[in-house]
């Protein structure tokens, strides 16, 4: 009786991990959607703009979301899918990227990635968010070495932007500054 009763309790208590889980991953689906909706333009693209970040200006989503290049990618055609996808999000479209607030539309365009989606490409880079970008105007991904190359946010001009070390002169021989 007494094993009866705690295999019922362990199986009601898998039922209830499992419908909320599967509420979890329904809102989370959700909220993606409403979230990409909010970034596309009435005519279904998606906007891209320049922003002032701690590394100047660079590169933005609809959402002020810092937008990077990745080391990579070749040929206008991205490298990063799967595992890495999920933490660099590709910026996807459904029709004709929108150039505001400073970015340059004779720079944007699209590149099909493997799965047939459209993803957004500036200056011939296809471009990415990071997931540890939460909050407008944050750079949590720059300069990471991570799936086989290096992470940028991209100038108005389509370019890498780089961090500046700091140092504001030359370093001494030997780095102790005397």
């Amino acid at each position: 009786m007494r094993l009866h009763k705690y295999f019922l309790l362990g199986v009601t208590a898998v039922v209830a991990m499992a419908a909320m889980t599967g509420a979890a991953l329904a809102t989370t689906h959700t909220t993606t959607a409403l979230s990409d909706r909010a970034t596309r333009s009435a005519g279904g693209g998606v906007k891209v703009a320049v922003a002032n970040t701690a590394l100047g200006r660079v590169l933005v989503d609809g959402r002020g979301r810092t937008l990077y290049l990745f080391g990579k990618d070749k040929h206008g055609r991205s490298a990063c899918s799967g595992k890495c996808a999920g933490f660099w999000p590709p910026l996807i479209a459904s029709g004709k990227p929108l150039a505001t607030a400073g970015a340059k539309a004779s720079l944007l365009g699209t590149t099909k990635r493997a799965d047939g989606r459209l993803q957004v490409t500036y200056n011939h880079h296809p471009l990415y968010t990071f997931v540890k970008d939460t909050r407008k105007g944050q750079t949590n991904g720059e300069e990471l070495d991570v799936f086989g190359a290096e992470w940028y946010a991209l100038s108005a001009a389509g370019a890498k932007v780089e961090k500046d070390t700091g140092s504001g002169g030359d370093p001494s021989p030997g780095g102790y500054g005397y």
